[in-house]
């Protein structure tokens, strides 16, 4: 999956959120709507579409979208 592909993924997640308003250097935590229940939904998206384990603590250590995908790559 490439990195656009990610985001629009990713994108998926908030209600209100545009893939359009999103980038690899947005930060994340910034986008309104993102609390822990978007924080499960990354790490069940991650899962479902990587079938890769994530733990909450890595994603806190992200900043942008483009730190995700570069810890699930």
């Amino acid at each position: 999956m490439e990195l656009n592909d990610f985001i629009r993924e990713f994108a998926g997640i908030f209600e209100d959120v545009s893939v359009e308003s999103l980038g690899p250097n947005t930060n994340f935590r910034e986008i309104e709507g993102w609390d822990s229940i978007a924080l499960v939904a990354l790490i069940a998206l991650i899962s479902d579409v990587f079938q890769k384990e994530v733990t909450p603590s890595e994603i806190r250590s992200c900043n942008t979208i483009k730190d995700v995908y570069n810890l699930i790559k």
